[in-house]
């Protein structure tokens, strides 16, 4: 039967009422990656599809996707209760709109994404939210089924490594994007006033040391494998000038997670984004920058910044597992607001 009604916002993880199935999408410059949550919250099934491109196709492109993972499943699109979507770009999740999302067509003009979606899938509930944002819901969804404890009892940063350099965060469970959405921007606090110029029109940006495009300038690649997997490799064969960038990149990121530390005390920092794939050489490499750097502070000491940092979990696409949660969260909200199916 089809859905009398379908909401699009989503404003924190907190799901209410034991929902059935939800599905959430990861949309990317070229990949899409799509999960399936059952009523518990464990991972069913999970693809990845070409991004489709302009407004009109992201739309197409992720009701695809969600029918595509819940064929995979084995279950009835019907069935799923909900659908979380994350986005690049200025996303407004009270509002279900993205604008700005370059990187995959869609301008200046709002796309209400959350509303088409659930009317191109019969009235689901649809909930939109920054792709950041789904990737530290996910971090901690992840965390709190390994540890067999409750949302609530999570608190982390996820710090993406990636062309910038953010976070997202979750503290005791919640989200937190800040009065203006800018909670987490650490990438764009200057630590070297005379630093190279930023885009963002500071100078000496942290992000201009510790995100993966800085990596590159430290160490541009000598082939078409990434510039940190060629960085590292180079380090551990000992070459003088890579083992210089990969633990001058290792000090910048410690400086990262200290400032989260520092400034909201989270339990973990989760290392993610397109530089974490080096897993455990990165890991590594940060655990020891602060162990060095901690070694002359007792304060810092005491904080054991060391064994607050992981590695996202490589097993499933966090930013798709977070989206689903936000999916969790809109259906139970659909439940509680007396929406039928």
């Amino acid at each position: 039967m089809k859905r009398t009604r379908a909401t699009a916002t989503a404003d924190g993880p907190t799901v209410g009422p034991t929902v059935g199935p939800t599905v959430g999408l990861d949309i990317g410059g070229t990949k899409t990656l799509a999960v399936l949550l059952d009523a518990d919250g464990a991972t069913v099934a999970q693809a990845r599809l070409a991004t489709e491109r302009g407004p009109a196709g992201v739309v197409a492109g992720a009701a695809r996707a969600v029918r595509g993972v819940a064929r995979q499943a084995g279950v009835d699109v019907e069935a799923v209760a909900g659908v979380g979507v994350g986005m690049p770009g200025l996303v407004d999740p009270a509002a279900g709109t993205v604008r700005h999302a370059v990187n995959v067509g869609v301008d200046a003009a709002p796309l209400a994404l959350a509303a088409l979606l659930g009317a191109e899938l019969g009235g689901t509930p649809v909930g939109l939210e920054n792709d950041l944002n789904v990737a530290a819901l996910g971090a901690a969804h992840l965390e709190a089924a390994a540890a067999g404890t409750p949302r609530a009892e999570v608190d982390l940063a996820f710090l993406a490594l990636g062309t910038g350099l953010a976070a997202g965060l979750v503290l005791d469970g919640e989200l937190r994007r800040g009065f203006g959405g800018a909670a987490g921007e650490i990438g764009h606090v200057p630590v070297d006033p005379t630093g190279p110029v930023c885009p963002c029109g500071q100078r000496g940006c942290l992000e201009l040391y510790a995100s993966g495009t800085a990596v590159e300038r430290l160490w541009p690649a000598r082939s078409d494998r990434p510039a940190p997997v060629e960085l590292f490799e180079a380090a551990e064969r000992g070459v003088p000038a890579a083992v210089e960038g990969r633990d001058a990149y290792a000090s910048a990121v410690a400086a990262a997670v200290r400032m989260l530390v520092l400034t909201v005390d989270v339990r973990h920092v989760v290392l993610g984004g397109g530089v974490a794939q080096l897993g455990e050489p990165l890991l590594a490499a940060v655990r020891a920058a602060l162990e060095r750097e901690s070694a002359a502070s007792g304060f810092l000491t005491s904080l054991h910044l060391a064994d607050r940092v992981r590695l996202a979990p490589g097993r499933v696409p966090v930013g798709a597992v977070g989206a689903a949660v936000v999916g969790r969260t809109v259906a139970g909200r659909a439940t509680r607001d007396g929406a039928v199916r």
